[in-house]
């Protein structure tokens, strides 16, 4: 019976331990008993003895005189850091920074770095339901209303209770440029704060909390610029494995040319991938100029086919070297074929390509 009583209370006292509240969890555990101790004095030598060679490895640095004197005992929190955390491709931190702030170098040139931020921010302040007080763009500068965060903690384990903490904070980001216009910084700062605890009202925070606090926001602002990107990315990565349709035209030098019926981003990767499918070596390209330098190796095929069957891509072409321009034309694309020396194929012998490129353009499972 007592062993039973026994086994009984440590279980409970260790699910009451267990209870604590959140002030309780950030600070170290045990006694405080040493901010109770008071500076030891050195050992008095005296003038007629050899002073000893004192040991200096474990003495403390002074502190500035800035530094703050008062985190100590239950005032000093012992959580890790806040990190910001660079998540989106091109992103990086400066290290040991105490600021919460993410650089961000141009990747994607459709479209201006600082305007793919700030669509960014400012959808992801749409997608939670924060207001946004001022927004200037020529000062590169949002403010956002007040975010209301409504908790409920648990209060000390011997009083079996728990009592709500709403707290409301508005935050200011700064987007910096560099002259070039491929790099930029974005800032977080916690402009106004306020937290109502049971009937006590808190209107400050300490520089440790503030930071925690900008860092967790503008680590929610990044991920979800990461989460964006993963979408137009999963979304254009279906739009270039989808078949496209292609007809005869002309190009913007009027050469006869494939008007392939998409967007030149889109349409460049689905015509190497179609190369490649017809047997052609892409030996170099320039996507700025839209230049592609191959050489037809004709497709491979088993030796069975050859024997039964022809080849359904197999083109009427010598195996030597050629070119392709590659052209936006608003919404679609031109794409034009060419021998080696830049002289654009006729439009008979353009048609004579025209059956095997629509079919594998148009193909929904081209490999990538």
């Amino acid at each position: 019976m007592t062993t039973k009583f026994f086994i009984g209370t440590a279980i409970a006292v260790s699910v009451l331990s267990a209870c604590s509240s959140l002030e309780e969890r950030q600070i170290a555990s045990g006694n405080f008993e040493y901010t109770k101790q008071q500076p030891g004095k050195d050992i008095q030598v005296p003038a007629d003895v050899d002073r000893p060679n004192f040991s200096q490895a474990y003495k403390l640095p002074a502190l500035d005189e800035d530094a703050p004197r008062n985190f100590i005992g239950k005032d000093l929190k012992v959580v890790s850091p806040a990190l910001v955390l660079p998540l989106v491709t091109g992103s990086h931190v400066d290290d040991g920074s105490k600021d919460a702030k993410v650089f961000f170098d141009q990747v994607d040139d459709s479209q201006p770095l600082d305007t793919t931020i700030w669509n960014s921010l400012l959808s992801y302040l749409e997608e939670q339901g924060i207001g946004i007080e001022s927004f200037d763009k020529d000062k590169q500068r949002l403010v956002t209303d007040w975010v209301v965060v409504k908790e409920v903690l648990d209060d000390h384990w011997y009083s079996w209770s728990s009592i709500e903490r709403d707290t409301s904070q508005r935050f200011e980001f700064d987007l910096e440029m560099k002259s070039h216009g491929r790099t930029a910084t974005l800032n977080a700062h916690l402009v106004d704060y306020q937290e109502r605890q049971g009937q006590s009202v808190v209107a400050e925070k300490s520089d440790v909390d503030s930071r925690a606090k900008e860092v967790d926001i503008l680590n929610k602002v990044i991920g979800h610029y990461e989460y964006q990107i993963r979408v137009a990315d999963a979304k254009r990565l279906r739009e270039i494995r989808r078949g496209m349709q292609i007809s005869i035209g002309q190009d913007g030098e009027d050469a006869p040319a494939f008007i392939i019926d998409s967007n030149y981003d889109t349409a460049w990767p689905r015509v190497l991938l179609v190369l490649r499918k017809l047997g052609f070596d892409v030996k170099d390209y320039d996507k700025s100029n839209g230049l592609l330098f191959v050489k037809y190796n004709g497709t491979e095929s088993g030796w069975w086919d050859s024997i039964w069957s022809n080849d359904e891509n197999a083109l009427p072409l010598e195996k030597q070297e050629y070119r392709f321009r590659v052209e936006e034309n608003g919404e679609q694309t031109s794409l034009t074929v060419l021998d080696n020396e830049s002289t654009p194929f006729t439009k008979d012998k353009l048609s004579g390509l025209y059956d095997v490129f629509a079919r594998v353009m148009a193909d929904d499972n081209l490999d990538i």
